[in-house]
């Protein structure tokens, strides 16, 4: 069964075939993809690393974890399912917050 690990602190200039090679060490890799910013296209400093297996998943994070790559110490880990479901999640209660703001009204103004 495929496994997917969530790879941290990557530099900004590390690509997806470099990391590929790295965790090739550790097993059969399936899917690299280091997630970029929409608007630049710049690394984000994260990504994932789907292994082909339980182990070699396992194998990644015993040798990657703490990894020196790029001058960076790596983070990896198994990869946890967001909840996107909930839309923001609970807020608490904050009352009622009507308007935008502002002056109220009623004050002097200077320089007039």
């Amino acid at each position: 069964m495929e496994k997917k690990l969530y790879v941290g602190n990557l530099s900004y200039k590390t690509r997806d075939e470099e990391l590929r090679t790295l965790f090739a060490e550790a097993g059969g890799v399936v899917a690299v993809k280091i997630l970029t910013d929409r608007e630049t296209g710049r690394s984000r400093g994260f990504g994932f690393v789907e292994m082909e297996s339980e182990e070699a998943a396992e194998a990644a994070i015993a040798k990657f974890d703490g990894y020196n790559m790029d001058g960076r110490r790596l983070k990896v880990d198994e990869s946890r399912p967001q909840d996107r479901a909930g839309g923001g999640g609970d807020r608490g209660d904050r009352g009622d917050r009507g308007g935008r703001g502002g002056n109220p009204g009623g004050g002097q103004r200077r320089g007039n």
